[in-house]
């Protein structure tokens, strides 16, 4: 790093010959071998192949985000009375808002890892101490992370913090998944399902409007299987605000258990990534703002729609809407969040 701290990769591998490999620079994920149809290995995660180009120019490629995942209306929220202003790092639509924790969130921090390993598991434990101000946000609080790799190839991704304060916090991980293989083709021909009959509708700002709004006949409708490329250029002002999907939808399981939320599929390879969470929401950004510009870690340069992310969460900006799930800890408590991603193959 610039202040001279070594950042460490640690490489988790199960019993299949699956592959996940972290960085302490943001919990990132740098590789994730997952087989096809013929059991053949493939990286099915966008990213670089040097430390120097996730600090600088990372889209948020497979990081950890916090201390709230998504987006804040300018950057503000109230709690116990008192409003706090966060750092506003966006600006869709020339409009301000606080995006992924602000200027330096937990993907830009430096975590302390400790390996773990288990009959059927490898894993890693990350651990940081979020000080109390930081990036606007109340309490001292700290954030664990446990990455896990099952032999019956699951990236199980399980979250806990606790806070000194009454504070918000809505951890998430922001994988960009190709299914055919990284830097390979666009997503637009994989299928998607989501267990979700609402979609939480944004502004031109993508910004959460506190609206819940039914997927029934839009193209946001993912309740069967449908190609992600097939109703993509809609006219439909949602797609037109965010030049394609990058939107929330309204997970059917609302009480908190785990539950499965979605799958994609990728018929040329015969990939399939189940989604299971306990979160009541998922992200589901389908790599618009991808533009040639970025070379990825194959040395292809990866194009519009490239890779998709499937983030599992609260609501954005549920700070400033009652009619959301919660995103408030008590001083005290403990936030618990777990997310698993299953792969395997027909």
């Amino acid at each position: 790093m610039p202040d001279g701290k070594d950042v460490s990769a640690y490489t988790l591998r199960n019993s299949n010959g699956m592959e996940v490999e972290i960085l302490t620079y943001g919990g990132t994920i740098t590789r994730l071998l997952a087989p096809d149809s013929d059991n053949k290995m493939a990286d099915v995660v966008l990213g670089f192949d040097n430390l120097d180009d996730y600090r600088t120019k990372s889209p948020y490629f497979c990081c950890l985000v916090g201390r709230f995942g998504n987006r804040i209306a300018n950057g503000k929220f109230t709690l116990n009375n008192k409003t706090y202003q966060l750092q506003n790092n966006d600006a869709p639509g020339k409009i301000p808002c606080s995006l992924h924790g602000g200027h330096v969130g937990f993907d830009k921090c430096l975590w302390q890892a400790t390996p773990l390993s288990e009959t059927t598991r490898q894993g890693l434990r990350l651990t940081y101490n979020s000080p109390d101000g930081e990036g606007g946000y109340p309490g001292n609080m700290i954030v664990t992370v446990h990455y896990w790799l099952t032999n019956e190839n699951a990236l199980r991704i399980q979250y806990s913090a606790s806070s000194d304060q009454d504070t918000i916090v809505n951890l998430t991980q922001h994988n960009y998944y190709n299914l055919t293989g990284e830097g390979s083709s666009t997503i637009n021909q994989h299928q998607l399902q989501l267990h979700a009959e609402h979609i939480t509708p944004v502004d031109g700002g993508l910004i959460a409007t506190g609206e819940i709004r039914p997927v029934s006949g839009t193209p946001f409708d993912f309740t069967s299987p449908e190609e992600i490329g097939s109703r993509v250029n809609s006219e439909d002002a949602q797609l037109t605000y965010a030049n394609g999907y990058d939107h929330n939808w309204a997970l059917d399981n609302q009480d908190g258990s785990f539950a499965k939320a979605g799958e994609l599929y990728d018929p040329s390879s015969g990939r399939v990534m189940e989604v299971w969470t306990t979160e009541p929401g998922i992200q589901f950004y389908g790599g618009n703002f991808l533009d040639s510009t970025l070379k990825g870690k194959s040395g292809q340069k990866y194009h519009h729609r490239s890779g998709l992310c499937l983030e599992t969460q609260h609501y954005p900006n549920s700070p400033n809407h009652e009619n959301f799930p919660s995103t408030m800890l008590s001083a005290g408590s403990t936030y618990n969040s777990v997310t698993e991603y299953r792969f395997g193959s027909r």
